[in-house]
Order: C-alpha cells, then structure tokens, then sequence
C-alpha cells in the first residue's frame, strides 16, 4: 500500500469517526416555540385567520375553505375550488 493510500483511508475512517455524532438523535427535549410566532387560529372570538404572510383572509376565503373542508377536498382540488369559489363570491358582491 502506498502513502498517499494510507493517508487517503486514514482520512476516510476520520470523517466517518467524527460525522458520526452530527446524525445522531438528541435525548433532549425540543425546545419550546416562542411568543413571537403568529398564531395560526384566531385567539379573539370573530376575528378572521391569519395567513402565514400576517394578511388576515378574507371573510370569502374563509367560506371557501369551510366548504372545501365539508367536502373533504385535498391538494390540487382544494386549490382549485378555493379559487373559483373566491372568484364566485367576489362577483356576487
């Protein structure tokens, strides 16, 4: 075996050795989520959901989603309906 082959492996089997621990699982606790989050739910009675942008949705959207809800729709379907449902009661208007 060569030098550089010895050297190769013995930086091989480092990596490997010191690596290791950087995958493996903590026994700790995760930490708690702060105060600053904004809150998925409304926490006042009436009020309307936040979007993740921090835009509250709008009175329509919020329909929307319950109906989309009821019908148990999910993924490309869900989005589809929101959207023209949106769009329908918007018209309305």
């Amino acid at each position: 075996m060569t030098i550089s082959s010895r050297v190769a492996a013995a930086l091989g089997a480092s990596l490997l050795l010191f690596a290791t621990p950087v995958f493996a699982q903590t026994t700790a606790a995760p930490a708690a989520k702060s105060d600053t989050a904004t809150p998925a739910a409304p926490t006042s009675e009436g009020a309307s959901p936040v979007m993740k942008s921090g835009k509250p949705r709008s009175p329509e959207s919020v329909e929307c989603y319950k109906e989309a809800d009821a019908k148990g729709l999910h993924g490309k379907e869900r989005r589809k309906f929101h959207h023209t449902c949106v769009k329908e009661a918007k018209a309305k208007k």
